[in-house]
């Protein structure tokens, strides 16, 4: 299941790219018009630019910006941040990958070979769905 950090980690990046760059766009406008928890899109915001994603810039024109260009930010990239692996099971990840303890032959096994393909699928999608494009739709 998405985590809500992602989920507004995904509004928040998609609410900043509807803006024009010229202009940071404050939390506080974020979290009105996106309906985030104030102090909860403040972290987020944190662990965002943290990442890369966005960039930050304080004072009296402070706010935030897209870091990337729009088609370079994916969801699955967003997702990460906050919910780590997008496979369901360790042994199928690309990034954190840990072999299960009770498999006896991962190359025979049949809960593997499912879950790698549910994790191709999930990340196909997710790798395609980038800021741009959604934006655009």
């Amino acid at each position: 299941m998405l985590s809500k950090r992602s989920k507004y980690g995904i509004k928040a990046v998609l609410y900043i790219a509807r803006q024009k760059a010229e202009h940071p766009v404050l939390a506080s406008e974020i979290a009105e018009r996106e309906r985030i928890p104030h102090k909860f899109l403040e972290a987020i915001l944190r662990d965002l630019v943290a990442a890369g994603i966005l960039k930050s810039r304080r004072g009296r024109s402070g706010g935030y910006f897209l870091r990337k260009p729009k088609e370079q930010i994916t969801f699955a990239e967003i997702m990460r941040v906050f919910d780590g692996p997008i496979a369901l099971i360790p042994c199928v990840s690309e990034n954190f990958y840990e072999a299960c303890p009770e498999c006896a032959d991962e190359k025979t096994c049949v809960i593997r070979k499912v879950f790698l393909r549910i994790r191709v699928a999930t990340l196909d999608i997710l790798e395609e769905s980038n800021v741009l494009k959604l934006l655009e739709e």
